[in-house]
């Protein structure tokens, strides 16, 4: 039997547990965008520390869960540096635009039953089909 649905509801599971835990522990929503431009643009300069081990965690865990090959990662990345430096910016340049990235409105947005972040959700899980299908279709995908 096939263990990724297992996989996938543990690491659900470690989402939610930890978006829950850092907004009762400190008031704020976990999206990993906001965290990082906080830093980046200065303006969360006053939680620098807690910000930097944030991201530091969120790097640094999966990392040693693959080096301990209890979960193994297969990835259909493509070998083409500059289309994975092309496909970040444009993540990054529409986590600012949608003011949130999938953490934030995905997790937080709908567990929290904003209406922001169930049509940011929808807005974006709609342009990734339909680039998946555009690419596949039309370009015989990358």
């Amino acid at each position: 039997m096939p263990m990724d649905w297992i996989w996938g509801l543990i690491g659900g599971l470690l989402i939610g547990g930890a978006a829950t835990v850092y907004l009762l522990g400190n008031g704020r929503i976990m999206g990993a965008s906001g965290i990082l431009g906080g830093l980046v643009d200065g303006s969360g300069r006053n939680a620098w520390a807690e910000r930097l081990a944030f991201l530091a965690a969120l790097v640094a865990v999966p990392a040693i869960l693959q080096g301990t090959q209890v979960v193994t990662a297969q990835t259909n990345l493509t070998p083409n540096i500059g289309l994975v430096v092309l496909a970040g910016l444009l993540v990054g340049l529409g986590t600012r635009i949608g003011n949130g990235c999938t953490s934030g409105h995905g997790v937080c947005g709908i567990s929290r039953l904003s209406p922001r972040g169930i049509v940011a959700t929808l807005i974006y899980i709609g342009a990734g089909a339909l680039t998946v299908v555009a690419l596949r279709s039309f370009l015989g995908g990358l």
